[in-house]
């Protein structure tokens, strides 16, 4: 069982946008660690966050290998490359919101 409020458990989140910066307000009053992957280098999450990768997030190979470092990986913008979080789930990493409501986003 995973345990969600420990340093063991990763959340990746896909856009480091101002969404994403909120988000992280939440997860720093909980033991959880946290990755970003933005296409800027100056995201509003770059400096809130554990690890913050830069990156294409509609690059299938991007998303597909920073997805594979994380427990439960979500999204701040529907700018996604859905293709590599339906690998991701496929591989039994935990998407939230899925890649099928992504793809109804998109």
């Amino acid at each position: 069982m995973t345990n969600f409020f420990s340093s063991d458990f990763t959340l990746g989140i896909l856009g480091g946008g101002q969404l994403g910066k909120m988000l992280l307000y939440e997860t720093r009053k909980f033991d959880i660690r946290t990755l970003v992957l933005d296409p800027s280098a100056e995201a509003p999450c770059r400096i809130a966050c554990n690890e913050f990768n830069r990156g294409d997030l509609m690059d299938y190979e991007t998303v597909l290998n920073f997805g594979r470092k994380a427990d439960v990986l979500t999204f701040e913008i529907e700018s996604v490359n859905v293709e590599a979080l339906e690998t991701l789930e496929s591989e039994g990493i935990k998407v939230y919101p899925s890649s099928t409501t992504l793809k109804r986003i998109q």
